[in-house]
Order: C-alpha cells, then structure tokens, then sequence
C-alpha cells in the first residue's frame, strides 16, 4: 500500500461560538486544525496510509493534540515531542458582508525553534511514494523555512513525490525573508503545485490581471496564469488552481482548473450557500487531488472529486475534513440536493 506524509505545524484552534465576534461571549471553542494535518486527517479518511510530520510539546495539549490524530487514524509516531508551546490561532467566524478574522499566537512554537537536522527525514521517507507542504511552514519562522526546503529535497532525492499547497499568508511572513525569496527556491523541488491567484501572486511573483473583487472570475486568465508558473518551473508536472468567487462571507461560488502540460481542465462549479465554516476547504481540495491522482481514472476525475470535497468541508465546522469517498463521489454523481438519506 502506498505511504503518504505530511509536514508542518497543527495548532490549538479557539473559535468564537456560531457567527459571535471576539469575546461577544465568554466562550470560545477550542479544536485543533493546520494545513497539513488537514489534509492527512483528509488523505486518513479517505483510506490511505498516512503519517503527519510535525513538533508537538510533551505536555497535556499536545498529548489532546495527539489524540485526535490518531483518532482519524493518522501515524503520529514520527512527530519529535518537544518544545514549550503548541501554537494557537483564534478564529472569529463571518457571516453575510462581515469576513471572518483569524489571529495568530503562535510565536516560538516548538516547530517554530526546530532546526534542520533534528527531523530523521531518511526514515520518514522509507517506503513513501507521496510527501504534502505548504507554504504556511516555511512562514512561521527562518529555521521552519530551512527544516522546510531541507524535508522536499530529502523527499526528491528518495523519489518521493512532492506536492505543495502554497498558502500565502501575510500576517506569518516577519522574520526578515519574503515569501518570493523561500518559496521560489523551494518550489524548485516540488512536483504538483496547489494554490489560487492570490498564492501565485505573492508566493511566486507571478500574476495576470484577474479581478478577484468584482466576484466574476475568468477561466482563461488562469490558463494563462498557469502557463506562466509551468514555463517558470520546468520541474513542476502539474499546477491547480482553486477558483473562489467570494459574493459574502456566506455565499460563495466554488471550482478550480487544473494544468497538467497537456490539457487544461475546468471543474464543475459549486454554489455554496449559507457556508458553515470555509477554514480547511483548501485543504480538503489538496487531500481530494492527491486522492484522485492516485486512485481515479484520469486528471478530469480528479479535480473533479478534489472540488466536490472541499465543497463538502464548508458545511463542516471545524478544520477537520470529517467526510468519506463515498460522500463525494454521491456529489460528483449529482447528488447535491441536501436530502434526508433513510
């Protein structure tokens, strides 16, 4: 059976209740959530073999943090547990015109102090065929970034295929280095790269003139954009791109194209109304292609099933991708209509 690893950072998830602002309420509720560990959670749920790589303290969190891995199936065994802290974000959730917030408290994480060479990268990768990144871990912090580019080029030496996810977030990027500076140096050793405009634009300094306000999105623009990332990265086999078209907080229009060098696909389009909670669906989409590339038919498959996934994962509150093949393929048949099933 193949093996599939993922690598970065899982942290403490504290959400206000419902659609509540920060501290409306003295409650806030507390999970746990990261890009990569979604999508391994993801990957576990859809039946593959999976170990999650990450720096998780010794401590009563950390050993909740665990729990919950393992709970969904996902190999903890290789996580080095260390460190002082797990890192936290607090998540306010929008609705209708109001975006929701995010605040990060995750500052001197115990993945955030790990350095290169402190992670036995040969052993993880023994039997892998598939090894997922993203771009939030090279971001935390400069020994992350190099823990980082020191993982996919361990991953590339063993054969291993590597996918990265490349998550540009702004309010991560602090220590000194841009996010063209790490990135563009690491996708050298990447395979498939997962992303939307945005992540192009300010991962890989690479953009075309789309309008991403106006709601409207226009798929030949991203065909464009993706020849721009292929020519760039001769490595690269294929780039996919999520396609968002944000109406509100609470209605969004959903799909994605994929360019694999020789066709340029465009999936289905969802509409999504009354969204529950979009944290993670990004993440489902990556765990869905990783899924479809390796166990559908062709190309068209996949993405077909990555965005019914992450479709699905906005009705879901929480970062865990708590949904099965069979749930998406009953999407990717039609079934969408939200009937009772008896």
């Amino acid at each position: 059976m193949k093996k599939y690893i993922t690598f970065g950072e899982i942290m403490l998830r504290l959400k206000t209740p419902d659609y509540e602002k920060f501290f409306q309420s003295p409650l806030l509720e507390a999970t746990f959530g990261g890009g990569e560990a979604n999508v391994a959670v993801g990957l576990a749920r859809f039946g593959l073999e999976v170990a999650y790589i990450s720096v998780i303290p010794d401590n009563s969190i950390g050993n909740a943090c665990i729990r919950e891995l393992k709970k969904h199936n996902v190999n903890t065994s290789f996580i080095p547990r260390k460190g002082d802290r797990l890192g936290i974000y607090f998540l306010e959730v929008g609705a209708n015109q109001r975006p929701s917030k995010v605040v990060y408290d995750r500052s001197h994480s115990a993945i955030a102090e790990t350095e290169p060479g402190e992670i036995d990268w040969d052993r993880i990768f023994e039997e892998a065929s598939w090894f997922h990144i993203s771009g939030i871990t090279p971001a935390i912090s400069l020994s992350a970034s190099k823990l980082s580019l020191e993982a996919v080029k361990k991953a590339r030496e063993k054969g291993v295929t590597v996918s990265c996810d490349l998550n540009y977030r702004k309010k991560l990027w602090k220590y000194g280095k841009s996010a063209p500076e790490i990135m563009g140096e690491l996708v050298k050793y990447v395979d498939i790269v997962i992303g939307n405009e945005e992540d192009c634009q300010n991962s890989l300094k690479v953009k075309v003139d789309v309008d991403i306000e106006s709601g409207e999105l226009k798929v030949n623009k991203y065909r464009e954009l993706t020849d721009k990332v292929l020519g760039l990265y001769p490595n690269i086999q294929k780039i996919a791109i999520t396609l968002r078209e944000s109406h509100s907080a609470s209605y969004n229009g959903w799909s994605a194209v994929l360019n694999n060098r020789k066709e340029f696909l465009i999936s289905k389009k969802y509409e999504i109304h009354d969204i529950v909670d979009r944290v993670g669906a990004g993440d489902t989409f990556s765990a869905g292609l990783i899924y479809g590339f390796n166990y559908l038919n062709n190309d068209q498959e996949a993405l077909e099933f990555a965005v019914a996934a992450s479709c699905l994962m906005h009705s879901i509150s929480g970062d865990l991708p708590l949904i099965s093949v069979e749930e998406v393929k009953s999407l990717t048949e039609g079934s969408g209509s939200g009937r009772v099933q008896r």
